[in-house]
């Protein structure tokens, strides 16, 4: 559990959380429903958002272990990528969620790791950025994704590597007011900030980030309601609890943004009738807003959840097992 605890507002909602694992438990029932299969090329992502809000919760085994495992080594291609769902082509992004999963679950042992890192060296282009997948999109999320699940499989030492093309990359990245974009003059915004610090993080490389500026831009995200919003004139959105506070995290100036206000916001945005946290209160819940709502809770030290590690958004009590907590 978090050893840290905010003082929170004693009017403020208090976390459902088990109708957060009802909600959750609930999401792979509704085939009648056309969103289900609209977002079939996320079920793998999915499964990544709903089992790490579950671990963060307290309840590891409220899905079938089993059941996932098997149904992500079917998602792996015989280049070592992996598909969003069966059938589908291979991307970094589902690519790590499923590495997540497996690390999450301890289980490994079921996938072609050698071939992963093979899918994720292939990705990388002669600038140092990564490409998403085989038609060559790139952007600092797959840069990210790609640095993430090879530290994660401790392979960042891969000699077809260039992670200094790749540091020099994500630094083309930043912008006049410290924030970073999504590539070299992209506008900044906090999920983009994310993985940039994310990515000069897990490469011992944070000294590249003015701190202090990048913390000010970050901490001016928040709105008067309590929320965080993306980048400036932007609606506030849950899931910045997380993009923002991360990197806020990683640079140890969480205590510059207002946490009890942010954690009634995010209470505010459940759906007390089905559980499930919204992108802002009064609206639809969904899988993705819910972990990043609760991981933000964590990250604030809400009590009675598990800890999450800022970096790669998985509990900590994982990251400490696999050797990386200490690194970051």
């Amino acid at each position: 559990m978090n050893d840290e605890t905010t003082a929170l507002d004693a009017s403020a909602p208090e976390l459902l959380l088990d109708q957060h694992v009802k909600y959750i438990q609930a999401l792979d029932t509704k085939k009648n429903d056309l969103e289900y299969w609209l977002t079939e090329h996320l079920r793998v992502n999915g499964l990544y958002w709903g089992a790490t809000a579950l671990h963060i919760l307290g309840r590891p085994d409220a899905l079938d272990q089993e059941q996932i495992v098997e149904y992500l080594v079917k998602c792996q291609h015989d280049n070592g990528g992996f598909g969003g769902h069966i059938d589908h082509d291979p991307h970094i992004l589902s690519t790590l969620s499923a590495v997540q999963i497996l690390i999450t679950y301890d289980r490994l042992d079921a996938i072609q790791v050698d071939k992963v890192v093979d899918y994720i060296a292939s990705l990388q282009n002669e600038d140092g950025s990564f490409s998403g997948d085989s038609w060559g999109e790139t952007d600092t999320r797959f840069i990210f994704c790609a640095i993430n699940c090879l530290s994660l499989l401790k392979r960042l030492e891969d000699k077809r590597l260039d992670l200094q093309k790749t540091i020099d990359y994500v630094v083309r990245c930043r912008n006049f007011d410290g924030g970073f974009g999504s590539s070299p003059g992209g506008e900044s915004h906090a999920a983009q900030v994310y993985v940039c610090v994310g990515t000069l993080t897990i490469l011992s490389a944070l000294h590249h980030v003015d701190a202090d500026q990048l913390g000010w831009w970050l901490s001016e995200r928040q709105l008067k309601n309590g929320g965080l919003n993306g980048r400036p004139e932007k609606l506030e959105d849950v899931c910045y609890s997380w993009w923002v506070l991360s990197s806020l995290s990683m640079l140890k100036r969480t205590h510059w943004i207002d946490a009890p206000k942010l954690i009634r916001f995010i209470l505010e945005a459940q759906d007390t009738e089905t559980g499930g946290i919204a992108d802002r209160p009064g609206n639809m819940p969904d899988v993705f807003h819910t972990v990043f709502g609760i991981a933000g809770l964590s990250l604030l030290g809400y009590p009675g959840l598990v800890a999450v590690d800022p970096v790669y958004c998985m509990p900590r009590h994982v990251i400490q097992r696999i050797g990386l907590a200490d690194k970051h």
